[in-house]
């Protein structure tokens, strides 16, 4: 009971910062489409290009295939891409990380604001992304590579090799984790790799090694979805009894929609509790309406 009243606490506490800032809801939302947009622009000049046949014909897709493919061998099993297609796909991969490291700098620097007390605004935290752009782009580049590095490892080696490559790919995330907080806060031209130490050494310093306070808000959550298909299973028990099947093809649509506009807003509320966490570790800063005690047990101390 104790930690299911810790646990709730701080996902209530999280949603209340939401609930007087309801844009917070708005950059996960702006981050997707931006994402979306301009990925899709720059996929359209090779799928678009012109090939001499309709682009609803099946030889259109057939041309715009072979310049992106090729087989190995003559053997149509094994198809992999062209040298220019990857170094196209290179290039969507590095734009799309710029954009959500972009967006996600624009989300933290509202996030604490808002933890100050201070209202949101979208356009502002845009502003102020661009203020980062080297800071941003550089992490995109240094965070791009390591992520290539580890997937090329975990593709290319055996299985103790991928085994190696999880427990590094583990060890990047949770180091870092409070990158983009770190950048928000540091001066303009911030070193990847001393927005990585910094990162790092939140979690390594004062308060230990290990947070748990994410497994409290995971803890709240499941709670409320395993309440909520308890209500799901007794509106199907309910709709069988009464051989009313309108019962159930009304209610899990809603139970669905439900399940995703809750998860979203959890999602957004882990974000409030991290930069919480980063004001404690990197300032010393209690954010209303958290308070220390529950900040405290946030970290594993070292014994």
């Amino acid at each position: 009971m104790d930690k299911f009243r810790r646990s709730w606490f701080l996902m209530r506490s999280s949603l209340s910062v939401i609930a007087r800032n309801k844009q917070l809801l708005v950059f996960p939302i702006v981050v997707f489409i931006c994402t979306v947009g301009i990925v899709t622009f720059f996929l359209a000049p090779p799928l678009l290009r012109p090939t001499g046949h309709s682009y609803t014909s099946s030889e259109h897709w057939q041309a715009i295939g072979h310049s992106l493919f090729k087989s190995t061998d003559g053997n149509r099993a094994h198809v992999i891409f062209t040298p220019g297609a990857m170094v196209y796909l290179g290039f969507l991969y590095f734009l799309s990380m710029f954009i959500a490291t972009f967006c996600n700098v624009a989300f933290y620097h509202e996030i604490l604001l808002a933890l100050s007390g201070q209202p949101v605004s979208i356009m502002r935290g845009l502003k102020f992304a661009g203020t980062r752009l080297w800071s941003i782009l550089a992490w995109t580049l240094f965070a791009g590579l390591v992520g290539l590095i580890i997937k090329a490892i975990e593709q290319r080696t055996a299985i103790v090799g991928q085994i190696v490559a999880r427990i590094i790919g583990i060890a990047w995330s949770v180091a870092s984790v409070f990158a983009i907080p770190v950048m928000v806060r540091k001066e303009k031209n911030a070193n990847p790799l001393s927005v990585l130490r910094d990162s790092a050494e939140m979690l390594k310093r004062t308060w230990g090694e290990a947070l748990i306070g994410y497994a409290g808000l995971t803890f709240a959550n499941t709670i409320i979805v395993l309440c909520t298909m308890v209500f799901l299973v007794g509106a199907m028990i309910l709709s069988v009894a009464l051989s009313n099947f309108w019962i159930i093809g009304c209610i899990v649509p809603l139970w669905l929609l439900f399940i995703f506009a809750w998860s979203y807003v959890t999602a957004v509320a882990g974000h409030v509790y991290r930069g919480a966490l980063y004001l404690y570790a990197a300032e010393g800063v209690i954010a209303a309406p958290y308070d220390q005690q529950m900040l405290d047990m946030a970290w594993k101390h070292r014994k």
